[in-house]
């Protein structure tokens, strides 16, 4: 059995300008202890897709199962096994960050839970904040009381919508160490995010989404093994030849071009040099999940553009 299973959701909302239509057929299955990464542009549907797995938006077609139990059918049952952490901060400002976590597990009947509500403080750095009032705390803090609120009843399955949007490196570090720590137990640990490299060194497998649909469906490993090209990394403040322009994605000073082999790379260099272009810190390294994920939402949009 698998612990989540989105068996042919869509979700269709009406709009003055008519229906839009968020989700399109999304069938897919985690299994227990995965760590699944969910990935996609804005407005693929991933919240979408999060927020009918929490119970919050009914699915306009499909059902979603968590561990067999079906979210609309058996909602405290499936809810029981979720522990959720939202994108939005959301707090109570009546209350200290012990008292938060406890109501929060009052919420799910789990009594006499001080013990791990010792641990949850100290694992995410809170525990010097315990007394301290919601209103009081930081946006980085807030964030660690979400984690904390969505784990405070030892869910078997933990879901993280943009967990470090907005926060600090040592959030991250804390955060995702603890987390690891918890998949490694047995929790089945659902993510989706924009900080690629998060994904790429944390999941064990990925589903991409763009306007709705699931474009890819692969483990990790197999994922970048089939991105076979290097990339030439370098800083320009010059303009890039009309063919190596074509080809690049450029920040700020920093161009990045797929090349194929050392073949392909010279003829970048050339191509350069030609264009009266001096390329500083040169480098040529391997393709990694960022330039995979533009790759096939490229290819996607292609085809999607091509259907429509």
């Amino acid at each position: 059995m698998s612990a989540v299973s989105f068996q042919s959701v869509s979700k269709t909302y009406r709009t003055p300008k008519g229906d839009f239509q968020a989700l399109k057929q999304v069938s897919l299955d985690i299994e227990e202890g995965e760590f699944f990464g969910l990935l996609g542009p804005n407005g693929a549907g991933k919240t979408t897709l999060i927020s009918i797995l929490a119970g919050l938006s009914q699915a306009s077609g499909g059902r979603v199962l968590v561990q067999g139990s079906d979210v609309q059918a058996n909602f405290a049952e499936a809810r029981r096994k979720l522990g959720i952490v939202p994108q939005e901060l959301v707090f109570d400002p009546f209350f200290s960050v012990r008292e938060a976590l406890r109501f929060q597990s009052g919420y799910f009947g789990v009594r006499h839970n001080d013990a791990w509500i010792d641990e949850l403080l100290d694992s995410l750095g809170l525990a010097d904040k315990a007394n301290a009032n919601m209103r009081q705390l930081s946006g980085g803090m807030k964030r660690r009381v979400l984690v904390a609120q969505a784990l405070v009843h030892k869910p078997p399955i933990i879901v993280l919508d943009e967990p470090t949007a907005g926060v600090d490196v040592e959030l991250r570090q804390t955060l995702w160490h603890f987390i690891a720590k918890l998949n490694k137990q047995g929790h089945t640990v659902l993510l989706t995010t924009h900080y690629l490299e998060e994904a790429e060194a944390l999941c064990s497998r990925v589903a991409m989404l763009k306007q709705g649909r699931i474009v890819k469906l692969s483990p990790m490993s197999e994922l970048l093994k089939s991105a076979s090209s290097n990339v030439l990394q370098f800083k320009t403040d010059s303009a890039l030849p009309a063919g190596v322009a074509q080809r690049a994605r450029v920040t700020g000073r920093i161009v990045q071009v797929p090349a194929a082999d050392a073949a392909d790379v010279e003829k970048l260099l050339a191509a350069l040099r030609e264009g009266g272009v001096t390329p500083e810190d040169v480098e040529i390294r391997r393709a990694d999940l960022e330039d995979v994920f533009i790759h096939i939402m490229n290819e996607a949009a292609v085809k999607q553009g091509g259907a429509a």
